[in-house]
């Protein structure tokens, strides 16, 4: 069975074909790194973090590009408003994301350009287009002309060029800027004051945003490639301005064979912000999730369905996650002699047990490949993973003879890892799986600030400051702790 993908363009699954036999070039839009990693970035690099799995694993060599855009409006804004120089804030935080992509055991792409790196490709881009008439020069900077080629307008969305054009209203005469058309898109911005800037044909400056995604992917891939991937958010503008680029500049179509998008991430059924105070990012989540767990309930959702999460959606992954792990242990401690004996064959109709377990679990380790080959369903893949565990910690724990017990349990332990552990990446080393239970690493990160709270906790219930005291008890529920007073003074543990 090929692998069958929904492409955004065609809007239908098709099958997953390459430009070179076994291999694979895959570019995905990476992160605007003027703050730290949310829950949204999470979901985007997850899902392709699967697909990546998914494909080494069906024998593609991938050659995997993700960018980082480090120069942009944001980050320019924040760094003017932390007072620091914006590359130091840039470093930062491209550290930081390594740091959180790495605690969910996200593989690493194998190039992660950056923009900057790019300007002069940028520019040579932006010249032809503008040789080309695709683009021109105005008062600000450079302009892509959207009615040059407007049969690729709306390709991604759907939407329709006539319909934007009967709604245009005086748009363009409020925008205050040199654009012909409300519809038209920067290429390059003209400097302003106290902006870092490049040299450029048109004056100094720095380039638009969708630009350096068409730079970094064709000088990397050249003028075409497999898979375009990112968050449902960047169809439009950002993908479809791509098209535009790409296929103007190249003359070429398509310049992307597969797009594919990932969905959004809700919280308690609302749509993340900052200004619904629901914007969490991976650390404030990690400090209360173990990685693994979130990882877990990430993944327990089609790559391109939206997800709630909520506490129940946690619980529940925390739960099945443990049913998981513990099983793992439990086929690694049942493992006694690198020598195992055969197996009997597989055979779902047998009245040996052993021969219709290893049959159950034959055909569960067919139907997670073949949930994983359309569209990469992980949550039917993790269902299958589900019932592994739950036919192999029965037979564990029946009534077999040890030498069978050890074969079986080499067979589980090799049919785990290549599923729950190589492709969807939620088993720990064999190492960490037995060794002995420590303290959760989450409580070494809080430690220091919980322990001052608590001794103020204790001056202020000592001084009769209840006001105080209720704040710092919220404060320390916030950070998911409970504490329970004993004669020995309070103790604390992570709810």
């Amino acid at each position: 069975m090929p692998i069958r993908v929904h492409d955004t363009k065609r809007r239908e699954k098709v099958d997953f074909t390459t430009l070179e036999p076994g291999k694979v070039s895959m570019y995905v839009c990476g992160v605007t790194v003027y703050d730290r990693c949310h829950l949204g970035h999470a979901r985007c690099y997850l899902a392709f973090d699967l697909i990546h799995r998914w494909l080494e694993a069906s024998g593609f060599d991938v050659d995997y590009v993700q960018n980082f855009t480090d120069i942009d409006d944001k980050i320019i804004t924040r760094a003017n408003e932390l007072g620091g120089d914006w590359r130091t804030l840039v470093d930062e935080n491209i550290e930081a994301y390594y740091e959180d992509m790495d605690a969910l055991n996200i593989l690493r792409a194998d190039t992660y350009p950056r923009c900057t790196e790019y300007v002069d490709q940028m520019i040579k881009i932006i010249e032809d287009l503008i040789e080309k008439k695709h683009a021109y020069i105005a008062a600000d900077g450079v302009y892509f002309h959207i009615e040059s080629a407007p049969e690729k307008y709306g390709i991604l969305t759907g939407q329709s060029i006539e319909a934007v054009r009967s709604g245009a209203g005086g748009r363009v005469a409020k925008t205050g800027t040199g654009k012909r058309d409300h519809k038209d898109f920067a290429l390059w911005k003209s400097a302003k004051p106290n902006e870092p800037t490049w040299d450029s044909p048109w004056g100094p400056g720095r380039p638009g945003w969708h630009i350096e995604c068409t730079a970094m992917s064709l000088d990397h891939f050249d003028k075409e490639f497999d898979i375009h991937g990112g968050g449902h958010d960047l169809r439009f503008p950002h993908h479809e301005a791509e098209i535009f680029q790409g296929e103007c500049h190249t003359g070429h179509s398509p310049v992307v064979h597969h797009w594919l998008h990932n969905g959004f991430v809700n919280i308690d059924g609302e749509k993340m912000s900052k200004s619904l105070d629901n914007f969490w990012t991976i650390r404030d989540i990690l400090r209360h999730v173990d990685a693994m767990v979130l990882r877990f309930a990430l993944i327990n959702a089609h790559y391109r369905s939206p997800i709630d999460m909520n506490e129940a959606l946690l619980k529940d992954a925390e739960r099945n996650y443990n049913k998981v792990l513990e099983t793992y242990v439990e086929i690694l401690k049942a493992r006694t002699d690198d020598h195992p004996v055969a197996l009997p064959k597989p055979d779902l109709s047998s009245p040996q047990p052993l021969a219709k377990c290893l049959g159950l679990l034959e055909r569960m380790g067919e139907g997670f490949g073949q949930a994983m080959d359309d569209d990469f369903n992980s949550r039917e893949a993790v269902a299958k993973i589900l019932g592994m565990v739950r036919e192999m910690s029965k037979m564990l724990q029946s009534e077999i003879d040890q030498a069978d017990r050890n074969a079986f349990a080499h067979y589980a332990t090799f049919l785990l890892e290549e599923t729950a552990g190589s492709v969807l990446g939620i088993l720990p080393t064999r190492e960490m799986a037995m060794a002995e239970p420590v303290d959760d690493p989450r409580k070494a990160t809080i430690a220091d600030d919980v322990e001052a709270l608590l001794v103020e906790r204790s001056t202020a219930r000592s001084e009769k400051n209840w006001a105080r005291a209720d704040e710092i008890r919220d404060q320390l529920t916030a950070l998911g702790v409970i504490v329970t007073d004993t004669a020995d003074g309070p103790k604390w543990d992570l709810s």
